[in-house]
């Protein structure tokens, strides 16, 4: 089955004040949502939730192309990629079908194909 890259995004903002419980919901809603994969026929290849966007460090190549080293995120974006999963799905119509289940709070998701290289 083709795979497909979930991508969630959202407000980073929302989470500097939440609760153990808040937190709590959040983990029940992504265990319904693994549960739900399976059973709408598709599966999980991979996933992970991201630390927030203050710990990433951006590698981005210059002019001369050497890689330049920047604490934190290269742009700053009101919604923020807070984790992903890649799935399996029949097709793209599958994968979203899927993805409109998976909780992002006040933000939001996206789906991408991923690269199969060895049909290149």
């Amino acid at each position: 089955m083709p795979q497909y890259t979930i991508l969630i995004y959202e407000d980073e903002a929302n989470w500097v004040n939440a609760t153990p419980e808040q937190f709590r919901a959040v983990m029940e809603a992504h265990d319904a949502f693994t549960a739900q994969i399976a059973e709408q026929g598709g599966s999980i290849v991979a996933g992970a939730g991201l630390q927030p966007t203050a710990t990433a460090t951006t590698l981005r190549t210059n002019g001369a192309g050497s890689p330049v080293v920047t604490d934190g995120p290269f742009v700053e974006t009101k919604e923020a990629l807070g984790g992903f999963y890649v799935i399996e799905a029949r097709d793209l119509d599958h994968a979203l079908t899927i993805a409109r289940l998976c909780p992002a709070g006040t933000g939001g998701v996206e789906v991408r194909p991923t690269i199969d290289p060895s049909q290149m």
